[in-house]
């Protein structure tokens, strides 16, 4: 398959990445976690509004994550905060205590979370190869 003499806009060989990139990544994990933690406790809290709430935050820290960085790898960083934290904060302590219930606050809030992180995810601004705009049929 040819790709009309277009190679160098098309197959770019991949670099690794700065270190100002890997700290963008690392910093929006550690945001999807504080943000996982501060869902969790404002949807038990103020339903219905502190559940959409919850929702609306990680949802524009995932969205914005992929934005900010120009990837979809902006976007799975805070998902992968995100998930770490909700999934620990799930588990029962042995002194019984836990931030989860067992309504379907909780199972909302899980789920739309995780249908969030896959919208927001293939959303995301790809990058895109570089150079000018091309015409097709030139």
């Amino acid at each position: 398959m040819t790709d009309g003499g277009q190679g160098s806009l098309l197959a770019q060989p991949l670099q690794r990445p700065s270190a100002a990139r890997v700290a963008a990544h690392a910093g929006l994990f550690l945001l999807g976690a504080v943000t996982g933690l501060a869902g969790t406790l404002v949807q038990a809290a103020w339903f219905p509004g502190g559940l959409l709430l919850a929702l609306v935050g990680a949802a524009g820290l995932f969205l914005g994550g992929a934005y900010a960085t120009g990837g979809r790898g902006g976007a799975v960083a805070p998902v992968a905060g995100w998930i770490v934290a909700v999934v620990l904060l799930t588990t029962a302590r042995p002194e019984g205590d836990f931030l989860f219930a067992a309504g379907g606050t909780s199972y909302l809030f899980l789920l739309g979370g995780m249908a969030l992180a896959v919208i927001c995810a293939t959303l995301g601004a790809g990058r895109q190869p570089r150079g000018g705009p091309a015409r097709l049929g030139k």
